[in-house]
């Protein structure tokens, strides 16, 4: 972990020497997201209910997956960027390394831009909060941590995923993007609201379900008993990374060198 901060500690020194782009690239990214809020604000106004869903209760949803999508935007982005390692024979360098691959992956490179995103879905989480009647207790604030930190995981171990294609196809990235950018934006509202196989496939395939939607059900108080079972749902959310770096470790194991 040592090692982990002193790539974090280089790369922020790094982006800090042009401060101006490091400013509006975060203003940037504070809109971008915001745009998509208004969006679903203003179908609010049209409609009271979605599914049976308020737009605080939206909203949450909406807040939690967009802060734990920031913070993997920002950690994990070494991930993000991994086929042009692999093009240009980078991947060969960090291999003859004596640290772990996902380590190396993971700090060499950073975007702190992303403060912007985050800081607006935190905005937009105490706007929920506020106008939500949610009687609070410790159990429910540890689920609240939960769902965060278990976003902040799924969204690394799908892009650990689109890594790992690189080794056979360096347009396994674009690929991928369907499951990153599609299942945030799915992730915003209730799994209710879609058909079956999705709730299904975004449940036990790419557990988003298991970020928001159903422990969310437990702090609204929309269970029907078993309230344990929804409060504990993000830990098993969190048990993708697993086979992430299963199936990572077994793409590193068959890349082949381009020679360079």
């Amino acid at each position: 972990m040592k090692l982990y901060f002193k790539y974090l500690s280089i790369l922020l020194r790094s982006q800090m020497q042009y401060r101006t782009s490091f400013i509006l690239l975060s203003i940037g990214q504070f809109f971008v997201p915001f745009s998509i809020f208004i969006s679903m604000y203003l179908l609010f106004q049209r409609f009271d209910h979605i599914g049976g869903w308020n737009l605080y209760e939206v909203a949450l949803c909406y807040a939690i997956i967009h802060i734990g999508f920031s913070v993997s935007e920002c950690f994990a982005r070494g991930f993000d960027a991994f086929p042009s390692y692999v093009v240009k024979g980078e991947f060969d360098r960090i291999l003859v390394r004596p640290r772990s691959t996902v380590l190396q992956v993971l700090g060499a490179r950073f975007e702190f831009s992303r403060i912007g995103r985050f800081s607006q879905s935190i905005i937009v989480m105490i706007y929920a909060l506020i106008n939500l009647s949610i009687e609070w207790d410790f159990i429910k604030i540890i689920t609240l941590l939960f769902m965060i930190l278990s976003g902040v995981i799924i969204f690394t171990g799908v892009y650990m995923l689109g890594a790992t294609l690189s080794f056979w196809t360096i347009q396994g990235i674009e690929a991928i993007n369907i499951v990153t950018d599609g299942g945030r934006e799915m992730s915003q509202y209730p799994l209710t609201i879609y058909k079956d196989w999705v709730k299904k496939f975004f449940t036990f395939i790419i557990p988003f379900g298991t970020v928001n939607y159903l422990p969310l059900m437990y702090i609204l108080d929309k269970t029907n008993g078993n309230d344990y079972f929804y409060m504990v749902i993000p830990l098993f959310g969190m048990l993708f990374i697993i086979p992430s770096l299963m199936i990572w470790k077994f793409g590193v194991k068959h890349y082949k060198s381009t020679g360079s």
